[in-house]
């Protein structure tokens, strides 16, 4: 059985083709639309930097910095 397109995508594809997309097909409505939605993804992206930041600053507290 065939995996879904969706499935077998890579990492970031889907974020590749919106940037190719031609915006002059876009309403001003629907443009404002894919902003919001953009700067969503946008602070849910830096939610997961600011845990990950914090996890690793967890971690060096309890096990030390590791050498560069």
């Amino acid at each position: 059985m065939d995996e879904p397109a969706d499935v077998r995508m890579g990492r970031g594809q889907r974020l590749a083709e919106a940037m190719r997309e031609d915006l002059e097909l876009y309403s001003v409505e629907e443009l404002e639309a894919r902003i919001a939605v953009l700067e969503g993804e946008i602070a849910r992206a830096r939610a997961q930097i600011d845990k990950k930041r914090s996890g690793r600053a967890a971690a060096e507290a309890l096990f030390g910095r590791k050498p560069s």
